[in-house]
């Protein structure tokens, strides 16, 4: 008799996240079969995303079951998580005994403050991808980069593809198959203008002009969490 594997997962949830980092590959998730997921943060609380959307914690840090899968998202609270040590640890600790080491978007440079991308290649939302590289990882400008146990998705959107490509491993390609028919994705989108390598360039240079201040401010907390990294290996 054979019978289904199981994951356990566990998807950060955090103040200020962008919530379809989250929510994208939840969907997928939560429909494989056997699949726990559990929303972690330090309290119960609820959680406000970067639009305004609340979201319920199911578990905690202190309470956090073992996991198989250990994801995190992006958006603009990802900056403070780069300096929040309580969130760092945690990270590390679940990293450790987890199979895989996962992230959407921006949340790729909470690993790296972490110290958990050195030596890996991996991808984040094009507005951060260079940055990777100030926390030891190899940039890649692709939607979804694995390297050993280190699987990165791209901007957002890139958490579906992500997450199928996770099911698709652990259950087998059917199992990733009929969730995705499940859910009907089927993407057309109506621009082209969805990335870096289509966009025109005068778009993408007025996209990065508008995030410029952002992007400066991050890039600061990430040179901050490279020196810290570097400050610990000595």
């Amino acid at each position: 008799m054979t019978t289904t594997p199981s994951l356990s997962i566990g998807m950060l949830l955090f103040p200020q996240l962008t919530q379809l980092d989250l929510t994208g590959p939840y969907e997928v998730f939560v429909r494989a079969p056997g699949a726990r997921v559990h929303l972690i943060w330090k309290s119960l609380d609820p959680v406000m995303s970067d639009r305004g959307l609340g979201m319920l914690p199911t578990t905690t840090f202190a309470d956090c079951p073992a996991l198989d899968l250990i994801c995190v998202p992006g958006g603009p609270g990802q900056v403070a998580l780069m300096e929040d040590e309580e969130t760092l640890a945690f990270l590390r600790r679940v990293a450790a005994e987890a199979k895989l080491v996962t992230s959407v978007c921006t949340g790729s440079l909470v690993l790296g403050a972490a110290g958990l991308l050195q030596g890996y290649r991996a991808t984040s939302h094009w507005s951060a991808l260079d940055q990777l590289s100030l926390l030891g990882a190899t940039p890649v400008a692709e939607r979804v980069v694995r390297d050993r146990n280190r699987i990165t998705g791209a901007g957002v959107t890139s958490g579906i593809d992500f997450a199928l490509n996770v099911v698709a491993d652990y259950y087998g390609a059917e199992v990733a198959q009929g969730i995705q028919f499940q859910m009907e994705y089927d993407p057309e989108p109506p621009f082209a203008t969805g990335s870096p390598r289509n966009a025109p360039p005068e778009f993408v240079e007025a996209a990065r002009k508008r995030v410029e201040s952002f992007t400066r401010q991050r890039r600061e907390v990430t040179e901050r969490a490279a020196a810290r990294l570097s400050s610990a290996a000595q």
